[in-house]
């Protein structure tokens, strides 16, 4: 059973950046869609971004297009998400998740970590 979790989360000011970390144990991530969602109080989860565990396409939500960037590492079983230019507005628990396929969605039946928290002050 592939188990997900991440990393990294914590406190930063509007402007700045913060790196997530998604770190896969229990088994393989091959052919499985990996991606970010996040939610913040008293919203919906929302799509942030994803990438093909092979090939490396990445899809991003519009709110984050060139301010993150997701990447993955094979050899390390890994996924990051890099927050640039951070806004309070991307304050959000945010979630990795691998679904089987080439799409991310949330109703895919793979796999989701726990969720880290992100704090961005103005």
């Amino acid at each position: 059973q592939v188990q997900l979790a991440e990393s990294g989360g914590g406190l930063a000011q509007a402007g700045g950046s913060l790196s997530l970390s998604c770190a896969a144990s229990g088994g393989t991530l091959s052919r499985h869609a990996l991606g970010w969602f996040r939610q913040a109080p008293g919203k919906e989860r929302e799509f942030v971004a994803q990438i093909a565990w092979l090939g490396g396409s990445t899809v991003y939500a519009d709110p984050v297009k060139g301010r993150f960037t997701i990447s993955r590492d094979y050899a390390a079983n890994m996924m990051y998400l890099q927050m640039n230019n951070l806004k309070p507005e991307d304050s959000a628990v945010y979630y990795c998740a691998a679904c089987p396929g080439v799409v991310i969605t949330q109703a895919c039946n793979g796999y989701w970590g726990q969720g880290t928290q992100v704090t961005v002050s103005s």
